[in-house]
Order: C-alpha cells, then structure tokens, then sequence
C-alpha cells in the first residue's frame, strides 16, 4: 500500500474523530481482554524507564499499552458523554468521573422530580436509573487562556464574575493556584448538569507522575470514563496507577486483601482532603466507592499487580478460574515480600516529589545534615536525568527496613494532599461564585448527613 502523503498522515493524527476511533479500538481491546485470563502483554520490560513525551499513539510500548485504563459503559452512555463535550473548544484530554458515571451505591432509581438534570438525554436517564447524579468531567488542555478566551465566548453563563476579568486573569486563577484546576460547577450542557474542571495538560502530565498534588492523580486512581484521550497522558496514567499500587502496598502489612489494597488505593487522595475533615463528603465514601466498583478495580489493577516481585495472591487457585472478575462477592488474599532490598526498589520508584517528601522525614528522623541530604537528592535527580533502571540506593532500602515506614508513608501522602486540596477549595468559592459554591457545600453536607443516618438503622 502507498503511503499516505505528509500532510494527511498528521491530519489524521490531529484530527478528532481519528482519536476517537482509535479510543474505540483501546476499548474494543479492554473488553476482549476482559473476556479472558488478563494479559501482561501491555506492561513491556522496563517501560517505565523510557522517555515517555510522545506524539503520537503509534509510540506507545505496545499497541495495547494501557488497556486496562478504558473502562466499560453502555454505548449509548458514553456517546451522550461525548456529545457533551462537543460543546466545548478543542481539548486534548478528557474524562467523566463520580458517582455520576460509575454508581458507588445501592441506591435505587432517584425520581425525575429529584433529578439535577432538567432534560436530559435518555441514555443518561437510563444509565443513572433516573438520573439522579450531576456528572463530573476534567477537561485538559494544552493552553489554558486559549481555552477560556473561547470558552468565555460561548458560555458566558458558566462563569462567576472573574469571567468579566477576562481569560488572562481567569487562566491566571486556573494555573497559579490549588491544584491547576478551575472548576465551573452546575452547568447545563445538553441538558445535563454537569460540573467541569479545566486544566492545562503540563500540570496534569506532571501530577500524574510526580505526584505534586495528587488531586489529578487521585481521581484517575479509581474508575473513570476516559472520552478523550493523548499517549503521553496514558503512558503518565499507567505510571500513575502502578505507583498508586507500591505506594498503597507500603502501607499494608504482608498479607491483605483485595478490598484492603483497594480501599487504600482510593484513599490516597482523601488524607488530608479538607472535604473529609469538615464533614461535607461521605465518611463511608471510599468503602462504598471500592465495594459497588470491586470489578473495575481489578480491571484497572491486575495486571499492575502480577507485573510486581513482590506480590503474589494466596487464592491463586480463584484467580486461574475463568470470569473471576465478575464474581464481586470474592476478597482474594494477597501477601508481599518484605526483604528491604526490594521494598527499598519500591521507594526509589515512587513518584519524584512525593519520594523526596518521604526522604525529607526520614532526614529528620536518623538527623541527616542538611548539606549531605541535598547531595543525595541531587545524585537522584542526576540519575533520573540519565534515564537509569531506579533501583534502591542505601537510603532507601534504610528507609525500607524501618517499621514506621506506613507511618510515615502517609505522612507524606497527607501533606502532599492537604494544602493544594485546602487551596483548591478555597478557590471553588471564585471560581464558581458564592451562590454555587454555597449550594455544592449543602448538597454534599446533606449526603454526608443522609449516609449517617442510614448508617444508624
């Protein structure tokens, strides 16, 4: 076959449909894959240790690279999705989260009169069982101030008074403050409610595997609708979800199970969440995110997990039967070794800033002068920089040996948290205005109140 012309090959990179064809294929793929004993075909040797700024999806480490992260819905769910999203200017990468989108309890179907949505499609109606949930989206970005000046243009109304500032202040409120995030929320689009963050694709390629924030990170931890999507945020995903996995597995004593590693995995980002502290989220959130989700974990994790040394299932005999994902009534056991070599592989691997947070503590801790803990810091980064396999130096497998190590894992886990989530709530209240902001706050205390209660019965 001749080969496409210059000008039409990067056309059909570019283009829009193309990349939703192509999120087809991803999925098409998840879902044969699903079928049948999951495969370790999409996690290469060494993949992380390559650079990972692509172009294009033909760079990927394998056509399959990432399967795990595209997740199933109904079909006609996900094309009302996307045509929410035709709404908007260009974006480069875009998922719908929440309870929304993947249901986190057993509630039955809400009355149309209870429904936030005042028209709304009937894939949406359907998929929410009467659609009772305002849908949540994180649109990325490659410029922010771009996107607001023509976001500004044809919708006005989905912003508070910083809006009359203009997109350069607004894009300056979107970048500078929190977590890069700059959410409009109880919008009507299609007529759905919806609430959408906006972000620019560095902050979030960055907090995918750096961890700066975990406020983007976090969210992609548990299960999302990816609707649109670029390669170099799912080779950053998948870094992402895997060091979700050692981060969580240094937090768990040597044997667990599912729902334990699970449960921590989707609480990373709610230590530290003021949302949590304050009362305005579902003390019971993570256990009811983990228990009507259990599926999708093992989807988004598995073969993260088999691709570790140091983790293997006890029921290993459950995992050889076929379908065993369906089967939510199962807790497989899991176990990990703890020899403080491989442990201390783990702690090198974590993502850069978070990693240094937990050097910080323990420098404190053993009293390490401060002009010998910068020399190593920077003998890291120099190694990260000549693109080295990461394996443990003395320092990490000393830190791997100690017994306060989950402990001090989630110390630097909760103030990696605490301050940009604070901030970011701070800022809902101009972004979004007084008046939605006030009313998000209720809506979400009322839901915290109503689960309590039913707790009580």
């Amino acid at each position: 076959m001749a080969q496409r012309p210059l000008i039409l090959r990067f056309a059909c990179r570019r283009h829009p449909l193309i990349q939703y064809r192509r999120l087809y294929a991803s999925e098409s793929a998840s879902s044969s894959a699903s079928a049948s004993k999951p495969s370790l075909q999409s996690l290469p040797p060494d993949w992380e240790d390559e650079p990972h700024s692509l172009s294009d999806f033909v760079k990927l480490p394998h056509e399959d690279f990432g399967k795990n992260q595209f997740l199933e819905t109904n079909e006609d769910f996900k094309r009302a999705l996307r045509q929410i999203l035709k709404q908007f200017p260009p974006i480069t990468y875009a998922f719908a989260y929440g309870s929304g989108v993947f249901p986190q309890s057993d509630a039955t179907a809400s009355r149309i009169a209870e429904s936030p949505h005042p028209n709304p499609p009937e894939a949406i109606l359907k998929w929410q069982k009467g659609g009772g949930k305002m849908i949540d989206f994180i649109l990325a970005t490659r410029f922010s101030e771009h996107f607001h000046s023509l976001n500004l243009a044809r919708h006005r109304d989905h912003y508070s008074f910083l809006g009359s500032l203009g997109s350069g202040f607004v894009s300056h409120v979107n970048d500078a403050y929190g977590a890069g995030v700059y959410f409009n929320p109880y919008i009507t689009v299609n007529g759905t409610m919806i609430k959408y963050g906006v972000v620019n694709l560095h902050t979030l390629h960055r907090d995918l595997t750096d961890w700066d924030t975990l406020y983007l990170a976090g969210r992609l931890h548990k299960p999302v609708k990816i609707l649109f999507e670029e390669p170099s945020i799912r080779v950053a995903n998948q870094r992402n979800l895997l060091s979700a996995v050692r981060c969580s597995l240094l937090l768990l004593p040597p044997t667990f199970t599912e729902r334990q590693l699970y449960s921590t995995i989707a609480g990373l980002s709610y230590k530290g969440d003021p949302r949590m502290d304050y009362g305005s989220e579902n003390p019971k959130k993570i256990e009811n995110i983990v228990t009507h989700q259990i599926r999708n974990f093992r989807l988004l994790y598995h073969d993260l997990l088999m691709s570790l040394p140091t983790v293997n299932y006890i029921d290993d005999h459950a995992v050889a039967q076929k379908d065993w994902m369906d089967d939510t009534n199962l807790d497989l056991r899991l176990q990990q070794d703890q020899d403080p070599e491989r442990r201390g592989n783990m702690v090198r691997r974590l993502p850069k800033s978070f990693r240094e947070k937990l050097y910080f503590l323990y420098q404190r801790k053993f009293a390490i002068p401060g002009r010998e803990f910068q020399e190593m810091l920077e003998t890291t980064r120099n190694e990260e920089g000549m693109l080295k396999k990461q394996v443990g130096g003395p320092f990490d497998r000393r830190i791997a040996a100690e017994p306060d190590l989950p402990e001090m894992v989630g110390k630097a886990v909760y103030q990696t948290v605490k301050w940009p989530s604070t901030v970011q709530s701070a800022k809902g209240l101009l972004t979004a205005g007084p008046v939605r902001s006030w009313q998000y706050l209720q809506e979400k205390r009322a839901k915290a109140r109503q689960k309590s209660l039913e707790k009580e019965k």
